[in-house]
């Protein structure tokens, strides 16, 4: 066995990897609140390589390489919209939001809508929550919507609640889930910020710089090439030696 070709198959692989995150990437680079998924490379042993002689025993641990897929939860830039139901959140946390299943997931988009039944939904229809735990419903007619800083929502002077702002300890745990939001892990749980700091008017951006991964798409097409260009070398080599050997 050629373990230099299998190495080259598994760099490949996980080059695969690494461009089905750098086009994911690319093509939600301007969904308000998308987390980058980035790849972090390591070398996994697989098994020992003889470098001696039989009677020697001499050998040495054989490293494949191995991608892993991971999200970075750093904020992306508020950008201003002027829309009245459209809230960035500066630092830590998550707007808490309620699925058509009834389950909760986070998410960091805050550009919210009024339904017919005037409750306030993310932009693929799910339910605001305030800490209360019920959904944030605005008043008919009731004027316009001022929301603090710390997240009160006030119409027509009327506080209708605190939007819920939820964190956690372990953002990485995180599964990402539909349209945006994450869900917690088992055993995950939030905890309310504190001192949560809220823009009206404004969206996050995503963290995304498309510039910079249109350029790992190059580095990610150029060493592919290189593998390639290896598994055929190796293969040629092994086929002369082959019809040298009759």
């Amino acid at each position: 066995m050629n373990i230099g070709i299998y190495q080259s198959a598994a760099s490949m692989s996980a080059l695969e990897r690494w461009q089905d995150s750098v086009t994911q990437n690319i093509s939600s680079a301007q969904l308000p609140g998308y987390r980058k998924r980035s790849v972090e490379f390591s070398a996994q042993p697989n098994g020992q390589i003889q470098t001696g002689s039989s009677s020697s025993g001499d050998s040495k641990t054989s490293l494949f390489p191995s991608a892993a897929t991971s999200i970075s939860f750093t904020p992306g830039e508020a950008q201003s919209t002027g829309k009245a139901l459209d809230v960035a959140i500066q630092g830590p946390g998550f707007f808490e939001v309620q699925t058509a299943g009834g389950e909760k997931a986070y998410t960091r988009d805050g550009e919210f809508q009024v339904q017919p039944d005037n409750t306030v939904t993310t932009a693929s229809g799910q339910q605001v929550l305030l800490e209360s735990g019920s959904p944030l419903t605005l008043v008919q007619a009731g004027g316009a919507v001022v929301i603090n800083p710390d997240g009160t929502v006030m119409q027509n002077g009327t506080a209708l609640g605190k939007l819920s702002i939820q964190e956690f300890a372990n953002p990485s745990q995180l599964t990402v889930a539909s349209s945006g939001t994450f869900t917690p892990a088992a055993g995950q749980t939030p905890t309310p910020v504190t001192n949560p700091s809220l823009l009206q008017g404004y969206v996050e951006e995503s963290n995304v710089s498309p510039m910079h991964e249109m350029v790992d798409l190059i580095t990610i097409s150029r060493a592919y090439e290189s593998n390639q260009k290896m598994i055929t070398t190796v293969d040629q080599e092994m086929q002369k030696t082959l019809d040298a050997l009759g």
